[in-house]
């Protein structure tokens, strides 16, 4: 059976699209993280999530402001620096009827919160990271992030003697289960990433690349506009497939084909095979591409690694789906008094 189409005025659920978006941005015109939030809306609306399903999160920062501009009938926790992972792990926890998008920064997440985003990959908490990456502190006036490129002269800091952190390096070393590199130029790229990880039942970390217009788009940059476009590269060309469009592909892949990676929900990723023969499911492979291409200046985007194996931090703990732990009372969650001293004695 076909699946049922959109009157192209309203989705699925009979919404528009205006009703995915937020207040008016206040960022810098041409800032890439209003790219962003535009297919953060366009991505949720195809997808026919309802708003009030959705649960923000972000830090502290330019990109920790884009949650205003998108979603404004989703509820929100702007933190404190560096430590959204925390507030979100919390809320998820407490929460698993609702799905959770967290936007961060370079500087909030590899700089104070580097410890942060390292744990809640562990965890594998069921989360849509997203990481605005423009290699600079855009709101205190352009000071470099730890992910900047050494070498880096920008006019007011002079030269980056340090060498980056490599946002996706360090998700492949903690074997994040979706990691994800794209280009906010790119507006298609990202916007089918972002359909993807939002069916992903764990950890999707997307590393953005998101140009500051203001501090940081020199032509030598990695992270300003001229650079991405010169070198950016795909690993493959693909469309997310919703689960009531599933398409399902048989036989080889040779250049040019398609494929597609069951996602844990049923969901599906078709991926069209360029020149290279890259299999995302290959973690210890990933680690070696990425660090070739950073070796060769390129810009590798696309799906980089998939796990579906790993259970999520709702999983591990058994949580129950059809109840939230924030919907049930004192009397349900409270331990036995039995069950109390049972650990009690334990202690001693």
């Amino acid at each position: 059976m076909a699946a049922k189409k959109s009157n192209g005025k309203t989705n699925l659920i009979g919404l528009r699209k205006r009703e995915y978006r937020g207040g008016v941005t206040t960022l810098c015109a041409g800032c890439g993280h209003n790219s962003i939030s535009n297919q953060i809306i366009a991505a949720c609306y195809e997808l026919n999530i309802v708003p009030e399903e959705i649960v923000k999160f972000s830090g502290i920062g330019c990109s920790s402001k884009s949650p205003a501009y998108f979603l404004n009938r989703s509820f929100g926790f702007n933190t404190l620096h560096g430590r959204m992972p925390s507030v979100a792990t919390g809320a998820s926890f407490g929460d698993t009827s609702l799905r959770a998008i967290a936007v961060s920064g370079d500087g909030d997440t590899s700089n104070i919160g580097l410890g942060q985003f390292k744990h809640v990959m562990r965890r594998n908490l069921k989360l849509v990271y997203i990481v605005e990456n423009n290699g600079v502190y855009g709101l205190t006036k352009g000071q470099f992030s730890a992910t900047a490129e050494r070498g880096l002269k920008l006019k007011y800091q002079g030269e980056n003697t340090y060498m980056p952190i490599d946002i996706i390096m360090e998700a492949l070393s903690s074997d994040a289960t979706f990691i994800a590199r794209s280009f906010a130029g790119d507006a298609k790229q990202v916007k089918e990433l972002l359909k993807a990880a939002l069916t992903h039942e764990g950890l999707a970390i997307l590393d953005i690349v998101s140009p500051c217009v203001t501090f940081n788009n020199r032509p030598e940059s990695k992270h300003s506009y001229d650079w991405g476009k010169e070198h950016e590269q795909q690993l493959h060309d693909f469309s997310f497939v919703p689960k009531e469009e599933e398409i399902m592909i048989d036989g080889e892949f040779p250049e040019g084909s398609t494929r597609t990676i069951t996602m844990h929900d049923g969901s599906t990723l078709v991926l069209k095979k360029l020149e290279s023969d890259y299999d995302p499911g290959d973690r210890w492979n990933a680690m070696r591409v990425v660090e070739k291409s950073n070796q060769e200046g390129v810009l590798l985007t696309g799906l980089i690694h998939l796990n579906t194996r790993r259970a999520s931090l709702a999983k591990m703990h058994n949580l129950p789906e059809d109840r939230p732990l924030n919907r049930m009372t004192e009397r349900e969650l409270r331990p036995a008094k039995k069950t109390l001293d049972a650990l009690n004695a334990k202690m001693f």
